[in-house]
């Protein structure tokens, strides 16, 4: 499988902008430029790449822990995870995923034990040369 993302930089680094389009079509010319990644702790000005990684962990994340949780005889209802990527001086230093799920019949040793393969197994994870931290929570 490949899948494409095509950018486009226009500019200087401070003062430059780009745009951000998915081969699927998912994202299209999504603006992205410094004041959006350096200077806005909202997030109302528009997204960075920091904010896509952060997405795309959680969704990976997810996608791997429902694989690890069938493999183990258990049928998740709901996987909601808040992923929150802490970049510093130009690194990404940790990514905390934060786990709510609906898992019928399963215990809680069990549910940790599956979410934790899941956080080491997933190829997004394995891509990041960072501390990720998970806490997660059975509801």
């Amino acid at each position: 499988m490949k899948r494409k993302a095509y950018v486009v930089w226009r500019g200087d680094g401070e003062n430059g902008s780009g745009e951000l389009t998915t081969g699927s079509g998912a994202i299209q010319k999504l603006p992205y430029d410094f004041k959006m990644r350096f200077k806005n702790d909202d997030g109302k000005l528009g997204t960075n790449p920091e904010e896509l990684i952060a997405a795309a962990h959680a969704g990976c994340f997810n996608m791997k822990l429902s694989f690890v949780l069938n493999e183990n005889g258990f049928s998740p209802e709901s996987l909601e995870t808040e992923s929150v990527l802490t970049f510093v001086d130009g690194i990404v230093e940790s990514i905390e995923l934060s786990l709510s799920a609906k898992v019928p019949d399963i215990s809680d040793e069990k549910f940790n034990e599956c979410a934790e393969e899941a956080k080491e197994n997933c190829p997004i994870s394995g891509l990041l040369n960072c501390k990720i931290s998970l806490s997660s929570t059975l509801t």
